[in-house]
């Protein structure tokens, strides 16, 4: 346990620093939101970018891993969405509940966690990781609010946001740029690479830093207790259940390779990201039981990550 620990130590240090300065007030307000503003647009795009357009195709297509990370998280998805999803409760708040628990911390913690537990061999299956949560996953939930603020007979208007929104996000639009490298044979000049390569090593650290100065900011709730019991449930969903369900299907239905178990299982016990809160402020939803949920996952990630570091790699 000590020695996974020490293996976990910096990812959660940085998320550390990044609270401490917030709460210090080293870091003002809007550093939260401009220091995500730079992950999210240029840093992890960038990383994105640099490992599709430098992985051969047997790197990326890994049907079984694809299968068993994205069937996982939409059932945890579906799951809580039903849980939560009863009278009078918005369908778009419980498209955000569903995210609480299976929208995985796989852009700011899995590729700083995976590259120091399982190495640089891991950044292909992050990468393919994080691209089924952002664009999958999120995807999901964009059309079930979007059907819940439509008027009825509005299809085509949900249809179009949706599309728009996912043409429109870089961490969709930067792996498939990086994709047409290989396809096309073209070789990317020393100089843009090395500037490519330079922008995509400040995304772990700023992603972590990010997330700690998320964690620092204060929240008012008006049913703190309501919203700690709903975080609960989530939490139980995210960190316990998704990783279990994780492996089930990794070792009994796919039959993935140690390897790729691993970083199935690995992925899947991450805590709650950042994406449905920025969903529940973007469509001015409740966003109290989201940013608890975030809070309670990332600090006890910190025990849950570790016992499995320390059992199983």
């Amino acid at each position: 346990m000590l020695s996974a620990l020490v293996v976990v130590f910096p990812v959660f240090a940085l998320i550390f620093t990044g609270w401490l300065v917030r709460r210090i007030g080293v870091l003002g307000p809007q550093s939260t939101s401009e220091l995500n503003r730079f992950v999210v647009y240029l840093a992890l795009p960038a990383l994105l970018f640099d490992v599709i357009a430098h992985a051969g195709w047997a790197d990326i297509w890994k049907p079984g891993f694809i299968a068993v990370f994205g069937l996982s998280s939409l059932l945890i998805y579906a799951l809580a969405f039903v849980l939560r999803y009863r009278k009078p409760r918005h369908l778009a708040d419980a498209a955000i509940d569903g995210l609480n628990a299976g929208y995985a911390n796989t852009g700011f913690m899995g590729f700083p966690l995976l590259l120091i537990v399982l190495g640089q061999e891991a950044m292909a299956p992050t990468t393919i990781a994080c691209i089924i949560t952002v664009c999958v996953v999120f995807a999901v939930a964009i059309v079930l609010i979007e059907i819940g603020l439509q008027p009825e007979g509005r299809v085509h208007l949900v249809a179009l946001k949706v599309g728009n929104s996912l043409l429109r996000n870089p961490l969709l639009v930067a792996p498939a740029l990086g994709a047409l490298i290989p396809i096309s044979g073209v070789t990317i000049p020393g100089p843009i690479d090395n500037f490519i390569k330079l922008l995509a090593a400040t995304a772990a650290p700023c992603a972590l830093v990010t997330l700690g100065l998320f964690l620092a900011e204060k929240r008012e709730s008006e049913s703190a207790a309501a919203d700690t019991r709903a975080a609960t449930l989530f939490v139980t969903l995210k960190l316990l259940l998704h990783p279990v369900l994780a492996w089930v299907l990794a070792t009994q239905v796919f039959n993935l390779s140690p390897f790729l178990t691993q970083a199935a299982v690995l992925l899947s016990a991450l805590p709650t990201g950042t994406g449905p809160f920025m969903l529940a402020e973007l469509y001015k939803r409740e966003a109290g039981i989201t940013s608890t949920t975030i809070l309670i996952s990332t600090t006890l990630s910190i025990i849950t990550v570790s016992i499995y570091v320390a059992i199983a790699i």
